[in-house]
């Protein structure tokens, strides 16, 4: 019999023992579901959603990085660094935001053999897609003259200084300025051991750590051009960032009913359609740096795409393009 009730005592303990922990264990899920904070907003000329798991809220000294970032590139800003500099004003000493993106912008030149390039800021106002005057169309011979103003070879950094070879360069970093916004943030996250976010401006993500122990899941969009938003298909991002970028929504019209798209060709100065409707990027890496090679695949088109993207196997993306009987398809790679 007292070996029955020791049985019994110890049968109780133990049931007690894993009720406790399982009490302990659902509290600490639920207390890390609190902890998670939630903004969004606008900026950028967009909007900007931000998922991070800590209780405190960050939005003042979040809005501060937003403006600083700004104050360095914004082309619509005429007392930013960048404008200043367009304005031919060569006293301006850049900031370490300015020179970040100045290098990077440099290398992805280089590896795109052009297809990348931030000077085209005189073509994109012509086309009427900047801070310019709007022009909906050009002719060959406008193309030709504002080219001879292309080329990021043309400009150089020395000394905090932006030199350029003709006052006509103009600077837009627009491509990727977005993409350097989230990483200013992702970077203010894990400078306060924040280590499970998410941040995304107009479409542009960084994510890093997870979601209640799951990889943080976004949606790619199908290139619907009939105004309809659906889903494409779904990504995992594993501490990764991701960059999309399509000319099926934003365009112009011209008067001959030919389509002008907001990425600007910067090889040859053209604003037109290549076979690539939508095209992801995502990288372990910076959301600046997809952001800018989204920006070039769109230009390069598809078929030369694939042939970059073999020698850099550590980009990964979703390419949606249009066949020759102009049926989607799908590149994944």
């Amino acid at each position: 019999m007292h070996y029955f009730c020791d049985q019994i005592f110890k049968m109780i303990k133990r049931i007690t023992f894993i009720v406790v922990s399982l009490l302990l264990l659902m509290s600490c899920k639920e207390e890390k579901r609190q902890n998670e904070t939630r903004l969004e907003g606008s900026v950028f000329g967009t909007t900007y959603h931000i998922t991070y798991v800590s209780s405190t809220n960050y939005q003042k000294s979040i809005d501060s990085l937003y403006h600083l970032v700004n104050k360095s590139l914004s082309t619509y800003m005429p007392t930013s660094d960048i404008s200043k500099i367009n304005q031919g004003d060569s006293t301006v000493v850049v900031d370490d935001m300015f020179v970040e993106v100045f290098e990077k912008a440099k290398k992805i030149y280089k590896e795109t053999d052009g297809y990348f390039d931030p000077t085209i800021g005189r073509l994109i106002d012509a086309y009427g897609f900047g801070s310019g005057k709007e022009k909906k169309d050009l002719t060959s011979e406008e193309i030709s003259a504002l080219m001879e103003h292309v080329g990021f070879d043309k400009v150089v950094l020395k000394d905090r200084k932006v030199y350029r070879e003709s006052e006509n360069i103009e600077f837009n970093v627009n491509a990727f300025a977005k993409g350097y916004g989230v990483d200013v943030i992702g970077r203010f996250f894990e400078a306060k051991n924040i280590h499970d976010y998410i941040v995304e401006i107009g479409g542009e993500i960084r994510a890093r750590g997870t979601k209640h122990g799951k990889l943080w899941k976004v949606a790619i969009e199908k290139p619907n051009t009939d105004g309809t938003r659906s889903v494409q298909k779904y990504i995992e991002l594993d501490n990764e960032s991701m960059a999309t970028s399509g000319n099926y929504r934003k365009y112009k019209v011209n008067a001959e009913g030919k389509k002008i798209v907001h990425t600007v060709n910067a090889k040859t100065g053209l604003a037109e359609e290549s076979n690539l409707l939508s095209v992801s990027v995502r990288l372990k890496g910076d959301c600046a740096d997809v952001d800018a090679y989204a920006t070039a695949f769109l230009a390069m088109g598809l078929e030369k795409t694939k042939v970059f993207l073999q020698k850099h196997p550590e980009l990964k993306v979703v390419l949606l393009y249009n066949d020759e009987n102009n049926t989607m398809q799908e590149f994944v790679n």
